[in-house]
């Protein structure tokens, strides 16, 4: 992965709906180019998809939580997690707990009501969100970032 594949990436983790022309203007490369570019590191799984960023108050989704689990029966508990629609995130931790789970429901009180549906699987810690200052963070926050290390310093030394 170059330099142009690293400023193609800044452009789309922002603009994902960018057309290939414009794209390619903020680049420096023709249409065609920049879609073969695209293409080759959605291939090799650099890029593995494209998403809608959805306001969980505007569906009606008002509270968030963070979950420490642990659990003995692990297959059993993924299987719960992964059909339950108030999960959007399940990871695998190190440490007292095995998962850590981002649940997002319409009320604190649905909330409560799916801690009682966990209750069999284990024991957990809900940590309900108050506010998020940092929501969401780009991978690749400047097109100064898109240079490595080695680069910037032989800019300065120059």
């Amino acid at each position: 992965m170059d330099q142009v594949d690293k400023q193609i990436l800044f452009h789309l983790q922002s603009q994902a709906r960018i057309s290939m022309t414009e794209l390619g203007k903020c680049v420096g490369l023709s249409q065609p180019a920049v879609t073969e570019r695209v293409k080759r590191m959605e291939e090799k799984g650099i890029i593995t998809g494209y998403h809608t960023i959805i306001s969980p108050e505007k569906i009606g989704k008002c509270s968030t939580a963070y979950m420490l689990f642990r659990t003995c029966d692990c297959p059993g508990f993924l299987d719960f997690v992964r059909s339950s629609p108030c999960v959007t995130e399940c990871h695998r931790i190190s440490g007292e707990h095995n998962f850590l789970l981002k649940v997002t429901t319409d009320s604190t009180r649905s909330l409560e009501e799916f801690g009682n549906q966990c209750d069999k699987y284990g024991i957990y810690t809900i940590l309900i969100v108050m506010s998020s200052p940092i929501d969401h963070k780009f991978l690749i926050q400047s097109l100064e970032e898109t240079c490595s290390y080695s680069e910037l310093v032989h800019q300065e030394q120059q």
